[in-house]
């Protein structure tokens, strides 16, 4: 169950959890992707910084773990809606290469105008539409088509972000401080 008290907070510390800037949320997408690499299921993440200011994280990992209700209904653990309890205010969370502590997706989420997140795995592929940090979507089966992996694709509150742009060149140095073995790139469309 998304909660709704956590998001709201984040939104209104949006000073707190956005001085990082976009560069902050783009590396709380990457750590996943990269905790995945270290288990050895994912060797590459690709970011991508659209024109329209939204960016995608995509990996080729083995996906986001899905199970199915008594009905037979998908259900996703709902990282994006709720507070991670590894990172989300911990003192003693990791920190990112900027230097900042990790706090989560749902700090990503919730400083999102909308968020999608697309799980393709060996056994299915759906999606979920966010709209700041609260899903607006049922969690959506879609064809399995590509390989498996996760998509986050994010356009950040212009609210809390103004229009300031990333560079792939502002992005890079800090994505090749990252501890792994996966390949990170960047690229813009």
């Amino acid at each position: 169950m998304p909660d709704a008290d956590h998001i709201a907070a984040i939104r209104a510390g949006s000073a707190r959890y956005s001085r990082g800037g976009l560069a902050h949320l783009v590396l709380e997408v990457v750590a996943y992707p990269v905790d995945e690499a270290e288990a050895g299921t994912t060797d590459r993440v690709l970011v991508t910084l659209h024109s329209d200011g939204s960016i995608s994280v995509e990996d080729n990992g083995r996906g986001t773990n899905v199970y199915f209700d008594e009905h037979g209904k998908p259900m996703v653990k709902p990282i994006m809606a709720t507070r991670d309890v590894r990172f989300f205010d911990n003192p003693s969370a990791e920190s990112l290469p900027d230097g900042l502590p990790r706090t989560g997706m749902s700090v990503v989420a919730a400083l999102s105008s909308w968020l999608i997140h697309e799980n393709r795995r060996s056994d299915g592929a759906w999606t979920r539409r966010y709209e700041y940090g609260l899903p607006e979507t049922a969690l959506t089966e879609v064809e399995p088509g590509r390989p498996t992996g996760t998509v986050v694709h994010f356009r950040p509150d212009p609210e809390v972000f103004g229009d300031q742009p990333l560079t792939a060149d502002e992005l890079r140095p800090l994505l090749a401080t990252f501890p792994t073995e996966a390949r990170l790139e960047v690229r813009s469309a």
